[in-house]
C-alpha cells in the first residue's frame, strides 16, 4: 500500500464506483479507463484530486493524467478497488463499445496505417532527395550541353546541369536510391495487408 490510497479511494467514488469500470490499465503518465456509463464520472471532483493533473476522453477511453508516478498510483488503485487491470490492447477492445461507427472506422484505419507511416516517410524522403540529385538544375554546375548544343527551354531560359549530370558517384547513388524508394511504394499494398 502506498501514498496514493486516499486519492485512489476518492477516484473510485468519483468515477462512479467499481461497477462503472469496464476495464482499467495505465500507460507512461495516464490511467486509462473504459467506463460503462461515462456520464457518471464527476470530472470536476476527479480533477480536484491532488495527484490528478487533468482528464480527457479519447477513442472511447476516459484518461486521467497522473504523471511519472502513475505505476504507483495504479497499484494503489487496483488494491483499493479490487479490480484487476488488463492490457492496453484489452482496454482498446473494450473501449470500442463507447465509440460510434465513424470512430470505430477511424480507429481501425489508424491501427492499420500507424505501423507503416515510418516506411512512407522514408520513401518520400528518398524520392525527394533523388529529385534534388537528378531533376533540379543548378546554375553553378553550368549549362547543359547535349551533342555540343547548349540546351534551352522554349522561353529561351538556359537548362542547367543537375548533380547527376556532372558526377558519376551521385549518378550511382541516385540509381541505387531509386530501387529503395520505389520498392517501398511498390510493396505498400503488402505492408497494408500485413498491418
Amino acid at each position: 500500500m502506498g501514498k496514493y490510497l486516499e486519492d485512489s479511494q476518492k477516484l473510485l467514488e468519483f468515477i462512479g464506483g467499481k461497477e462503472n469500470i469496464g476495464a482499467v490499465t495505465h500507460c507512461v503518465t495516464r490511467m486509462r479507463f473504459v467506463l460503462n456509463e461515462p456520464e457518471k464520472a464527476d470530472i470536476e471532483k476527479i480533477e480536484a484530486l491532488p495527484s490528478v493533473k487533468g482528464t480527457f476522453t479519447q477513442a472511447g477511453q476516459f484518461q486521467i493524467i497522473i504523471g511519472n508516478d502513475v505505476a504507483n498510483f495504479y497499484n494503489d488503485f487496483v488494491a483499493v478497488s479490487g479490480i484487476e487491470g488488463v492490457s492496453k490492447e484489452a482496454v482498446k477492445e473494450e473501449a470500442k463499445k463507447n465509440q460510434n461507427i465513424l470512430q470505430r472506422i477511424a480507429s481501425t484505419l489508424a491501427e492499420i496505417f500507424a505501423p507503416i507511416i515510418p516506411a512512407i516517410i522514408v520513401g518520400g524522403l528518398i524520392l525527394g532527395f533523388r529529385n534534388i540529385l537528378g531533376e533540379i538544375g543548378f546554375e553553378s554546375l553550368g549549362q547543359k550541353v547535349v551533342d555540343g548544343v547548349p540546351q534551352f527551354l522554349q522561353d529561351k531560359t538556359p537548362v542547367y546541369n543537375t548533380i547527376v549530370d556532372v558526377s558519376q558517384f551521385w549518378a550511382g547513388v541516385n540509381n541505387f536510391l531509386w530501387l529503395i524508394g520505389e520498392a517501398i511504394f511498390h510493396f505498400l499494398p503488402v505492408g497494408i495487408t500485413w498491418s
